[in-house]
């Protein structure tokens, strides 16, 4: 059916994002009045016929006319009206773009690689203003940020000159809603019921949660004044199965039969079951005034509170045959890439440790930005936009340790088995899967079981360990821009200056867990207990559940862990950037395009200390040191597109990016090292000069990553819904930062006691070696998108409402961040899969909508969180995930604009996975094939949800 749609004469959208056609515009605003009724005209009004699109199919149209009309290459997802991106997270969104490819963390997309490159080279902005992140580094969680509040995303594949902060690989643009270029008023409810399929794994958290949002937009004073206002909340569960294999060697002293002593056996494992409830509460204020033609002014304020409880119960143990004699009967073997592999036997003298952790975290964030336009003349316009970005993340990170007995005192090295009970374990390892074990004793016995280390080869040395990591992150920004249209080849210019300020401290307060009364391992009391834990997706039975979160101080003394790696944790970084930039607009005939350059001035400053924990028993005394260095870089661009007619064009774009190195990387922190023995080794004659220093840190003075890029694209747009897209891109990076070793001068720290080791008469060199990220030598990116959309129904009519997605990215880099020289030990870049597709397939009519979406991702190296809270990498092997929803939206009547949906996340229940080792190393089949380490399942998540728009 057609409408028309009114709307007031008026100048461009503000901010640089909004430059989308008139004809964009038209679909976002049918798509927000399915059953607008004509208003009237008046002689200062402009009237545009439009055939009104709903739904998906609004969705994807405004999604193309973004891309089309955008001088760069971009990707881009549009809601399909007021407060309906059609996933539950942002995250998920965007991971469905040709080129990008998202990480899941705890079952969610959280973030984000463009290109084959890590999340710490994109650039994540909200109304083009930069976002503080509340990770480690700079890469921005995507999950904090609701879909329900947001219109659309726009991910920068090239650059554009007059955005300051461009990402290296790519730029994502998170945009709320614009209420006086939206015209009309509209109120939306939405509210969804959330469950994870199957039972909860822990008795004491919940697997159901909710959502629910509203979402306000209205114009006042003819249209002077616009307001846009909005509230999400969510409250999530989530539950993980976990299983983790440590490591496979041969214990063939210790195996029966004798025909299995070259097996390969499972040297321990770890069997969890994580609970999770997310709970975020956001909002949006969006107010807008535009008194004349000559000034127009945006506020944009937003809003989250983002708060995680984690609750992880499980056992583990090692399964090592030097390890409490432990010994391997019935062993059955199996032929694995060429190797003689124990799939099966029985576990003698296993002790399980069993876990009770508590983890939590906060998130805060807050955005603000406000922009003026002033109208200088018809052809000339100044525009000034000031913002500010603050994200705070606290957290607690706690691990509880027990087991079966009660001893007098603590497992020491002295006392080795102290409360230890050893059982007999059977065991089937799947080399797909979750393993399988029978063991002997009942775990959730509260008359057996007792708090305290078990662990072998004399403890752990504690009962547990608390952590609480804080991050903050504060960003500032001004932004001036002076735009001149002109006549002629060159249509416009625009110069500009952007300064920002970026400032982050890390601190990480770590304290071991020690029982009271001489760590006396101690029974739990009935009312700090819940229902066992079950494990019986591994064979393993219940294991004792305590409520640790609620009650740990009434077992345990913390006590301060001030190890260099505590010391090592803390930072703090100051960055403040200058881009000066310059750009050209051009037309002639079919060719357009910009040609810009960006001179950046960077300033770095780092704040940290010198680890000298070199005494023995004595503890360490840090010493304060800043440091930090200025660069400045020239960053040329150039976007050209040719129309070729008929909807055909070729793109064309030049380009060198930069993305600022990873925050801990930039630490200050230099933690000493010193071989007493160093003449051990070699001659040392009076007179003679040692280097027994060494040193391992981070680099204050690293240098931005580079890259110069070369993008090539041909689009085809068929109609408003069916596109087809093929591109390349190329990517040479000058430098890569990785671990390197230089010259470190140690002088002014004091030699320890234990130089006396080294002769009299050595002379003992203040120049050492130390290991720490720099910037060294580069290498290649480059790839294949294919994308597309179809609308079946213009094909075939029978097809009508059916309709299909699509996108396939191949891609491959040459990079090998490493100073090896051996051609067999090549390093791996973060964030790069080969292949990364995905594919949709939709039918919408007469108010009914379905929808099946498939996304894949190939293996690739990851950043997790491992071991004491730290950062590291691990290989996550290819991942394939399903979603589906179904709903229907009433299209007259009383119950008009009342929509319900079904939605299925997850629908296979796809494994999470990684692999032993990294690269080339880890254990290996004789036929090089890799041996499995994680594989975790989430389960189905199901919504069910009403939604309603007046």
């Amino acid at each position: 059916m057609r409408n028309r749609i009114t709307r007031r004469a008026r100048p461009s959208i503000s901010r640089f994002y909004a430059t989308a056609s008139a004809a964009a515009i038209t679909v976002a605003l049918a798509a927000s009045g399915a059953n607008a009724q004509e208003a009237p005209t008046s002689p200062d009004t402009d009237t545009v016929e439009a055939v009104v699109v709903t739904g998906i199919k609004a969705g994807i149209q405004n999604s193309i006319n973004i891309k089309k009309n955008e001088t760069s290459i971009v990707e881009a997802i549009s809601a399909e009206d007021i407060g309906k991106l059609p996933d539950v997270s942002i995250g998920e969104s965007i991971a469905r773009l040709p080129g990008l490819a998202a990480q899941r963390v705890n079952g969610r997309a959280q973030v984000i690689s463009i290109r084959g490159l890590a999340p710490d080279f994109t650039t994540t902005l909200l109304n083009g203003r930069q976002q503080a992140s509340s990770g480690d580094n700079r890469a921005v969680e995507f999950d904090q940020y609701p879909s329900e509040l947001l219109s659309s995303v726009v991910i920068y594949k090239t650059p554009d000159a007059q955005v300051s902060g461009m990402g290296l690989s790519g730029t994502a643009d998170l945009r709320t809603v614009r209420p006086l270029a939206y015209g009309r008023r509209a109120l939306a409810l939405n509210l969804r019921g959330e469950q994870t399929a199957g039972k909860k794994l822990n008795d004491d958290v919940a697997n159901r949660g909710g959502r629910f949002s509203a979402s306000y937009i209205n114009q006042f004073d003819d249209d002077t004044i616009g307001v846009a206002l909005g509230y999400a909340h969510l409250d999530s569960p989530s539950q993980v199965r976990h299983y983790k294999a440590y490591g496979y060697e041969a214990f063939g002293f210790a195996v029966t039969p004798d025909s299995a002593d070259n097996a390969l056996m499972l040297n321990g494992q770890e069997i969890f079951v994580t609970s999770r409830l997310n709970k975020r509460d956001a909002v949006i204020g969006i107010f807008e005034y535009q008194p004349n033609d000559r000034i127009h002014s945006t506020l944009d304020l937003y809003y989250s509170t983002f708060k995680q409880n984690e609750t992880t119960r499980g056992a583990q143990w090692f399964s090592n045959g030097w390890a409490d004699n432990a010994t391997f009967s019935n062993v059955k073997t199996k032929q694995l890439g060429g190797s003689s592999f124990a799939e099966s036997g029985t576990l003698n003298n296993g002790v399980p440790i069993l876990r009770n952790d508590f983890n939590k975290r906060q998130d805060q964030l807050f955005s603000a930005g406000l922009n003026n336009e002033f109208q200088l003349s018809e052809r000339t316009r100044l525009l000034a936009d000031l913002s500010y970005s603050s994200n705070k993340r606290k957290e607690q990170i706690m691990e509880t340790y027990a087991g079966y007995g009660r001893g007098v005192g603590g497992v020491t090295p002295g006392t080795p088995d102290v409360g230890r009970t050893f059982d007999t374990i059977g065991f089937q390892v799947a080399d797909k899967g979750f393993s399988q074990y029978d063991e002997g004793l009942n775990y959730a016995d509260a008359t057996k079981v007792t708090l305290g280390d078990r662990a072998p080869w004399g403890g752990w040395g504690h009962d547990g360990a608390i952590r609480y990591p804080h991050v903050k992150e504060d960003v500032s920004a001004l932004d001036l821009r002076l735009e001149h249209e002109m006549d002629g080849f060159i249509t416009g210019v625009d110069v500009g200056l952007n300064y920002t300020k970026r400032e982050k401290t890390k601190s990480v307060l770590d304290n071991d867990l020690f029982l009271k009364n001489g760590r006396q391992q101690v029974y739990v009391d009935a009312s700090d207990l819940v229902a066992p834990t079950q494990l019986g997706f591994a064979g393993f039975g219940g294991v004792l559940s305590v409520k640790i979160g609620d009650v740990w101080k009434k077992y345990y003394n913390a006590s301060p862990i001030l190890d260099a790696n505590y010391f090592d944790k803390n930072w703090a970084i100051t960055e403040e950037v200058t881009t000066a930039f310059a750009k050209a607009n051009f037309q002639v005939g079919d060719l357009r395009g910009n040609l810009g350059v960006q001179v950046v001035k960077q300033s770095q400053e780092s704040s940290g200390v010198v680890i000298n924990g070199l005494e023995p028993g004595k503890p360490i005394v840090p010493t304060k040191i800043k440091a930090g260095a200025d660069y400045t870089d020239v960053l040329p661009s150039l976007n050209m597109i040719y129309d070729l007619g008929g909807g055909h064009r070729i793109r064309f774009a030049l380009s060198k990016t930069m993305a600022r190195p990873r925050m801990d990387d930039l630490r200050a922190n230099v933690t000493p090292g010193f071989n007493s023995l160093v003449c051990s080794g070699q001659p040392c004659a009076p007179g003679t000069t040692v280097n027994p220093w060494s040193a391992s840190g981070g680099n204050p003075n690293l240098k931005p990553w580079m890259a110069k890029a070369a993008d090539l694209a041909y689009e085809w747009y068929v109609s408003p819904a069916t596109y087809v897209s093929v591109a390349g891109f190329y990517k040479k990076l000058d430098t890569y930062i990785y671990q390197q070793s230089g010259k470190f001068d140690f002088t002014g720290i004091p030699l320890p006691s234990t130089a006396t080791a080294i002769p009299p008469g050595i002379v003992i060199s203040n120049i050492g070696q130390i290991t720490l990220p720099a910037n060294g030598k580069g290498g290649e990116v480059k790839g294949l998108e294919f994308s597309g959309a179809v609308d079946l129904g213009e094909i075939i009519d029978p097809l009508k409402g059916f309709g299909m997605q699509g996108s396939l990215s191949l891609t491959k880099s040459n990079l090998n961040p490493t100073t090896s020289t051996d051609p067999t030990q090549k390093v791996r870049i973060p964030g790069l899969s080969g292949t990364v597709y995905n594919v949709t397939g939709y039918y919408e009519r007469g108010g009914f909508q379905a929808r099946i979406s498939q996304r894949y991702r190939s293996a690739f190296k990851g950043e997790v969180v491992q071991l004491f809270a730290t950062r590291g990498f691990t290989e996550i092997l290819a991942d394939k995930q399903v979603d589906a929803q179904i709903g229907y939206t009433f299209q007259e009547g009383r119950l008009e604009n009342l929509g319900f949906l079904l939605q299925v996340n997850n629908l296979t229940d796809s494994p999470y996975r990684t692999r032993l080792g990294l690269d080339g190393g880890g254990t290996t089949t004789s036929s090089g094939a890799t041996l499995p380490e994680t594989y975790e399942k989430y389960g189905r998540q199901i919504l069910f949800g009403v939604n309603y728009r007046f």
